[in-house]
């Protein structure tokens, strides 16, 4: 790692889609790992502009901004991209995305503590309570477990996030890390009127300036022929952070727990232009398709892991009325076509 990063923060020191690799990369991610750990009603899907609700009957409204979440569900598959932020169906809570969501709460809340009382039994510690304040904040999570009287399967979920948690502190040290930010919330706006908006897990800032972005992953890392599509999440948060500070980040970091890997990359300002004219081509694709209401599925091996194939056309099913506006729609249903893989 570049010493001066990783000197910056040390205490004392101040511290898949088919086809397309960038596709499959940010979708399959999303798909088998539960994304950065948040559920699609999460903070950063709300930030997101109309992510995805938890609850039904939601009031419909266009999309008004993107985020990484929103752009992988987009690139994966467009109607799944309806049917969370218009529609706003409900999805049941996934026992991957609640740990993931439960083992970053731990990890931010280890630095709270003083750095050289940040071990890995003190934040297995941290596990129960913060299980207790998810089920509390979310008690939709409680039905992941109903049919688990003796709690035997809620107790081998548990320790797996305590693997988890503890795997991290091979990867990094914690009491050498004053992080400048955690669970950061971001937004800008670009010159297109485009916001951007999402939820940095951490950010290391160095004496210098130099800005290091990290985020937490629960699962695997990637192949590398899919590396570029996880880089991508990161390089939205690099964009949004260079249009907010006008500093580009010295080091992208993917933290992966499930497998014990690192993997990092380093920006240059034109990776960060590079995805701007990127996400502005999606936001194009998705205001023309908001308008006419032609939400197209995308078939790919991800279908298994979807929610709404009761409403999809290529199990069967039907998507619900339109809840928009269509531009020159003849009548209220828009059939849905089908989109190609990749």
């Amino acid at each position: 790692m570049d010493s001066s990063i990783e000197g910056a923060t040390e205490a004392g020191h101040g511290d898949s889609g088919e086809g397309d690799p960038a596709v499959a990369g940010v979708a399959a991610q999303g798909a088998a790992d539960g994304g950065s750990g948040r559920p699609p009603g999460s903070t950063e899907a709300g930030a997101a502009g109309a992510g995805a609700a938890v609850t039904a009957g939601a009031v419909a409204a266009p999309p008004v901004s993107l985020s990484p979440s929103r752009v992988g569900d987009f690139m994966q598959c467009p109607l799944l991209y309806r049917f969370r932020v218009i529609d706003r169906l409900p999805e049941k809570p996934s026992e991957a995305a609640t740990r993931g969501t439960l083992v970053h709460a731990v990890l931010e809340r280890l630095f709270d503590a003083p750095a050289a009382e940040r071990t890995a039994p003190r934040a297995k510690s941290l596990i129960p309570g913060q299980w207790d304040r998810l089920r509390e904040t979310r008690p939709e999570v409680v039905e992941l477990f109903a049919d688990d009287p003796q709690g035997e399967r809620l107790a081998r979920w548990l320790g797996e996030a305590e693997q988890l948690v503890e795997r991290w502190f091979t990867l990094e040290d914690p009491s050498r890390l004053e992080p400048a930010e955690r669970e950061m919330f971001v937004e800008a706006e670009l010159e297109s009127g485009l916001r951007l908006r999402g939820i940095i897990d951490r950010v290391d800032v160095a004496p210098t300036g130099e800005v290091r972005i990290v985020d937490y992953k629960t699962g695997k890392a990637p192949r590398p022929e899919y590396a570029e599509g996880a880089l991508f999440q990161m390089k939205f948060y690099a964009l949004v952070v260079w249009r907010l500070k006008r500093v580009v980040p010295r080091r992208l970091q993917l933290v992966y727990l499930g497998s014990g890997d690192v993997l990092t990359y380093d920006p240059v300002l034109a990776d960060l232009e590079r995805v701007e004219r990127k996400l502005l081509a999606l936001w194009e694709a998705i205001r023309q398709a908001t308008e006419t209401g032609d939400w197209r599925p995308r078939p790919t091996r991800l279908c298994g892991w979807c929610d709404h194939q009761a409403h999809c056309p290529e199990f069967g099913g039907t998507p619900p009325p339109y809840p928009l506006p269509v531009r020159g729609a003849e009548s209220p249903g828009v059939p849905q076509g089908r989109m190609g893989p990749g």
